[in-house]
């Protein structure tokens, strides 16, 4: 279809326009030209009536001179140009000859009639009566051409009210309704209705632009249904992810929050079978060298055994996502090479897990493994801290109830020779020893009691330390200060029971043997490490203590070595016993090898 432009249309408009107003005002300038000289014309043909009565009465004067003159002037006036414009005018013509005519024959007559004025009136009358009719005739078609000109005048103004209101309407239709209808369409859609549409048929721009704006709005309306399309299944999306990271977090937390049982496996895997969307799931946990279940978690109310009944520990042996069946699903939980059991997804016939769910699956069996591997780390933790404690019972015992024993053993023995030889000295220095030996012992025993039931509990190192300044200042008269500056030193739970035992020893061995009035427990921290000094004011440690064990000082030493630090046990200048005793701690060791 051929396409007219709306420009074209206007120029068009404009130019009928333009052209009624030059016709108008080029046929109003011919008819004004062509009445300029009318009243000129009226003059001259009203001067003939003049100029004939100037003749007749020259004539009966018979003035030849100015007769002469006056006939040249009337010659003249006949043969005036401004009567060539009425050649186009029959009747002025016509009349114009007539009256010219008479006049000639009536200009001898007169020269014969002189003297008769009532001839001459009579004779002039009819040439004044022909003239009149020559200037009523030129008047005539004067005033003709005037009313020709206000015909025209109204003509060109009725045309250019009708072209106008053509115009106008043209306007509004072909322009004004299809902009107020692209406006209000480009409102709807600023408004979000994209199903609105345009009826503009015109072949122009506006028409070209309407069917742009349809195309445009069907273009939008399918992007956007698309859009929201997507943004519902990008949120379904998110809200699923955001589902399976809250489902692992919950796993991960439980996993880390407490040691796992089966109790725990199975609300996960219930929540697993809700999240992942299957209505098959189990797990079977195998030990390391079975081949059927001992464990074995279905979701729901199933009293099915489908993986015993299957004997899916040959699954073990099978790569991740292929099955005892066709529609079976089988993963792992390994960890580090250790098989702990199997996690299974049985689904209908044609059905696939999607890859997400295989992934969330994957996970599962992953964190599942790790619970499985923690339990197991940490069961064997408490098997090697038992076996761990149970030597540190026994060399205990051995540094101090065996030797004291022993000791009371041969003091028995020399007791029997000398109650054989009935030695009373004998008897009775062997009577003391073995009183002061058993006094020994049991203060040991009571001494090992109280190391097997100290611990550290969770208020930390300071809390237990006070615990302990309080025990002793309550057993003894000594003022006990304790100075502690590890507040923003982390230690280790090993290094804690070191810390606390040497601490122990040391103000016990003070308590028990000083003899003072004040005793300083003092913990400082430096770059180089931990700073641990236990002095008292008392009497001091003898140069050579013949009795080592019976200050605990095998104990400290063990302990020190434990640690890897280096202990000093002296006596002080200004009197009484210093133990000082330095380490480095495990978080100083790794930042120095890092």
């Amino acid at each position: 279809m051929r396409q007219f432009s709306i420009v074209t249309r206007i120029n068009i408009a404009l130019a009928c326009i333009v052209t009624l107003a030059i016709g108008t005002m080029l046929a109003s300038y011919w008819l004004s030209d062509k009445t300029d000289s009318d009243a000129h014309a009226v003059n001259v043909a009203g001067s003939l009536r003049m100029q004939s009565y100037r003749m007749a009465w020259l004539t009966q004067q018979q003035d030849e001179q100015n007769l002469q003159q006056a006939k040249a002037q009337f010659n003249e006036s006949w043969q005036h140009p401004v009567f060539t414009r009425f050649m186009h005018n029959a009747r002025i013509v016509a009349q114009f000859d007539a009256a010219k005519h008479h006049w000639q024959q009536l200009e001898p007559r007169l020269a014969q009639l002189s003297g008769q004025p009532a001839q001459i009136e009579v004779a002039l009358a009819e040439q004044i009566q022909l003239l009149e009719q020559l200037v009523s005739y030129i008047q005539q078609d004067a005033e003709q051409k005037v009313r020709s000109f206000r015909t025209l005048q109204l003509v060109a103004l009725l045309a250019t009210v009708l072209l106008s209101a053509i115009v106008i309407y043209w306007l509004k239709v072909m322009v004004q309704q299809p902009l107020e209808a692209l406006t209000q369409g480009a409102k709807r859609v600023a408004m979000g209705d994209f199903t609105h549409r345009l009826s503009v048929e015109n072949n122009d721009e506006l028409g070209t632009l309407a069917h742009s704006f349809n195309k445009m709005n069907d273009s939008i309306a399918y992007m956007y249904g698309n859009l929201e399309q997507r943004v519902e299944q990008q949120t379904e999306a998110l809200q699923h992810t955001n589902t399976t990271l809250r489902f692992l977090y919950n796993t991960a937390r439980r996993i880390s929050e407490h040691v796992p049982e089966y109790v725990d496996f199975s609300k996960i895997v219930t929540e697993l079978k809700t999240v992942v969307k299957l209505d098959d799931l189990e797990l079977c946990l195998f030990t390391e060298a079975g081949d059927r279940p001992y464990m074995q978690l279905v979701p729901g109310d199933s009293e099915n055994d489908p993986c015993a009944e299957q004997n899916c520990g040959d699954c073990l042996s099978q790569s991740e996502n292929s099955g005892c069946s066709t529609h079976q699903y089988n993963y792992l939980l390994q960890r580090e090479r250790k098989k702990y059991g199997v996690l299974v997804a049985r689904l209908p016939e044609g059905q696939q897990l999607a890859r997400w769910q295989q992934q969330l699956m994957a996970s599962v069996a992953d964190q599942l493994a790790l619970a499985l591997s923690l339990k197991s780390e940490e069961q064997q933790v408490r098997r090697l801290a038992l076996m761990q404690e149970r030597t540190v019972i026994a060399r205990e015992l051995h540094d101090s109830l065996a030797q004291a024993l022993s000791y009371l053993k041969i003091q028995v023995t020399r007791l029997n020779k000398a109650t054989q030889k009935e030695d009373k000295a004998t008897i009775a220095d062997v009577s003391a020893e073995l009183k002061q030996g058993l006094d020994a012992a049991y203060r040991q025993l009571r001494e090992l009691l109280t190391t097997f039931r100290l611990k550290v509990d969770g208020a930390g190192l300071l809390s237990a330390l006070q615990t302990t300044v309080k025990q002793l200042t309550e057993q003894s008269d000594l003022q006990i200060r304790l100075d502690y500056q590890l507040t923003n030193v982390p230690l280790a739970p090993h290094e804690e029971i070191h810390l606390l035992q040497i601490i122990r020893e040391a103000s016990q061995n003070a308590v028990h043997h000083s003899q003072g009035s004040e005793l300083k427990i003092s913990l400082q921290h430096s770059k180089d490490g931990i700073s641990l000094a236990v002095e008292d004011n008392g009497v001091g440690i003898p140069q050579a203590a013949e009795k080592l064990n019976h200050y605990g000082l095998a104990i400290m030493q063990e302990r020190s070595k434990h640690l890897g630090g280096n202990i000093q046990i002296r006596a002080r200048e200004e009197g009484g016993t210093g133990v000082y005793f330095s380490f480095a701690p495990e978080y100083l060791l790794q930042q120095q090898m890092a």
